[in-house]
């Protein structure tokens, strides 16, 4: 069994690499002292054009997309060593198309739909956002209670979501509604392309979380849509969406490999450096095992989401495989820069060093996209014998 990436793959690693040290590492700075003044952590439209310029001419656009459009056709195992690198940097940047939703159109979409949305989105010409939790349906998607009703050749759509990051600006957000209430998650959930300002999509609430990141909440009233708008098969929107779930799951992973990789290398420059009580922080065994601990993590955590990567792109049935890379790069991840955060003290606490942004950022994903106690659940599910 080989967990090394080919050669292709290693040295669209080290490119990934050489990107986010040399484009995204010099933005920190700002990113940081918008964060500590209370605004959105978000790239503007002038920061973030020479970025897209440069990875872009770099031939990052598209990795994970068809070939047929300009993408690359990067397997899942190729991606996991690319978001490590982007894990690495607090400065917020996707590099186009968001992979999760581009996943589920790629599963979904028709002819019509694969003209007008999937080719765009995967040439990174368009912004996406997926709607899927509610305010009393969050980790079990099967208690969702917006509905979409037939009229004709019509669909017509009632119900809150929140949580959903990019819906102010997005050019369109996949919606999952319910459209068989007595099947629930088993034929009665189903997707919906909705297009930014169609009415009935109304963006009522930005809810500001921490570390400068913002989501939103919307509220569907009489959302009118064409049938043509529903994405993939009516009844049939639960698959599609944990395709795109487990995708983001795994992505998740690597980004905490990445941080936790970073935390781990501040940890050990400033233990040689620090000198208390006549001695440098790095004589301490705290310290030094702290160090080990993190390495042994680091690399348990990287193997796993490896091996679950792996699995997905034979086509095999990887969601346990996906919950434990979640679970345990996530909370892996915490730990070392808690750690990271301890070794530095009072200026661990500071909010002009990363440290406290890449908490915030590990802190959401323990929540976001299931948090540790579901994932727990599904593994527990597995081993037990449990439905």
């Amino acid at each position: 069994m080989n967990f090394e990436l080919s050669e292709e793959h290693r040295m669209l690693k080290d490119l990934v690499a050489r990107f986010v040290r040399d484009e995204l590492m010099p933005l920190e700075r700002v990113v940081l002292e918008r964060e500590a003044r209370g605004e959105e952590s978000r790239l503007t439209d002038v920061e973030r054009a020479p970025i897209d310029k440069k990875s872009r001419a770099l031939g990052l656009w598209g990795l994970d997309a068809p070939s047929e459009f300009g993408g690359s056709d990067m397997p899942v195992e190729a991606m996991i060593g690319v978001n490590e690198e982007m894990g690495k940097t607090v400065t917020p940047y996707t590099l186009p198309p968001d992979s999760p939703n581009l996943r589920m159109l790629m599963v979904t979409v028709n002819a019509e739909q694969r003209a007008a949305y999937l080719e765009p989105y995967a040439r990174g010409e368009t912004v996406s956002a997926i709607g899927i939790s509610e305010p009393g349906a969050g980790a079990d998607p099967a208690a969702m209670i917006t509905r979409a009703v037939k009229d004709g050749n019509h669909w017509v759509l009632n119900g809150r979501k929140i949580w959903i990051s990019r819906a102010d600006h997005a050019d369109f957000t996949i919606l999952m509604a319910v459209t068989d209430k007595t099947k629930g998650a088993r034929g009665g959930i189903s997707a919906f392309l909705i297009d930014k300002g169609t009415p009935g999509f109304n963006v009522v609430r930005q809810i500001p979380m921490i570390g400068g990141h913002f989501t939103y909440e919307i509220v569907l009233e009489d959302c009118r849509l064409p049938a043509s708008q529903l994405l993939g098969r009516e009844g049939e929107g639960f698959a599609p969406m944990q395709v795109r779930l487990s995708t983001r799951r795994l992505q998740m992973a690597a980004w905490c490999v990445g941080v936790a990789e970073r935390a781990l290398g501040m940890i050990c420059e400033h233990a040689r450096q620090r000198v208390t009580f006549g001695a440098p922080l790095a004589e301490r065994q705290t310290i030094q095992w702290w160090a080990a601990d993190a390495a042994t993590k680091i690399h348990a955590a990287r193997l796993v989401a490896y091996d679950a990567a792996k699995k997905v792109d034979q086509g095999r049935d990887a969601r346990v495989e996906v919950s434990m890379a979640k679970v345990f790069a996530t909370e892996m991840a915490w730990e070392i820069i808690d750690h990271a955060m301890q070794t530095f003290g009072a200026m661990g606490m500071a909010k002009e060093m990363p440290l406290q942004l890449m908490a915030n950022k590990v802190r959401l994903m323990r929540i976001y996209d299931g948090p540790s106690e579901v994932h727990r659940w599904v593994i527990a599910r597995r081993l037990l014998g449990l439905r």
